[in-house]
């Protein structure tokens, strides 16, 4: 019981099934541990401490383990934006049948295969936990894609914090803008900023 409650606080109070079995934890201590108040059951395989607070980037990425934070959410875990996203915003392959995340209320924006994983990275959540987002040049290419009406409440303030940062890269911001079909749109912004 008590590798179990450790594995859990090393990893900011979560801890999944999977993670157990690995480290050789009988499944019946989850159970175990469920029963006695020690941890609580946050969805199928993934469990918490009592005392922490539910993250709802980890457990959306949990559930949809094949997405990919984008678009406003990776801008808002990127830091530019206090913007709170209204609802969580991720990509999925193509082919995936993405129903169970639209009921669950997140937006399901999708990709073809060769893009997907362009600029995969991983970030931080406001409760310290590690998901799989888009670094912050493919960020600023998905909120201007696919868009007829770029929302520039949101793309204009994160291009101008974009410009002003000292590890920008707008070699790479205008590559990745080609791969995605959005390179007039970017170049205009980035001929106003730089």
């Amino acid at each position: 019981m008590h590798a179990l409650l450790k594995l859990a606080t090393e990893a900011n109070g979560y801890g999944t099934s999977r993670q157990a079995t690995a480290a050789g934890i009988p499944r019946r201590e989850i159970a175990k541990a469920i029963a006695e108040g020690q941890l609580i059951q946050i969805d199928r395989g993934l469990y918490a401490l009592p005392s922490v607070w539910e993250d709802p980037y980890l457990v959306a990425q949990h559930r949809f383990s094949r997405g990919v934070f984008s678009d406003d959410t990776a801008l808002f875990l990127h830091g530019m934006t206090d913007r709170a996203p209204f609802s969580l915003t991720m990509t999925f392959p193509r082919a995936y049948n993405a129903t169970g995340a639209r009921k669950e209320g997140i937006t399901c924006r999708t990709c073809a295969n060769d893009v997907l994983e362009l600029g995969l990275c991983e970030l931080e959540t406001p409760n310290g936990n590690t998901v799989r987002a888009y670094d912050l040049e493919r960020t600023l290419c998905d909120i201007v894609r696919g868009q007829k009406v770029v929302d520039a409440q949101l793309a204009t303030p994160a291009m101008r914090s974009y410009a002003r940062k000292p590890d920008r890269d707008p070699a790479k911001l205008m590559r990745f803008a080609k791969k995605l079909g959005v390179e007039k749109k970017i170049r205009t912004y980035l001929e106003v900023l730089l």
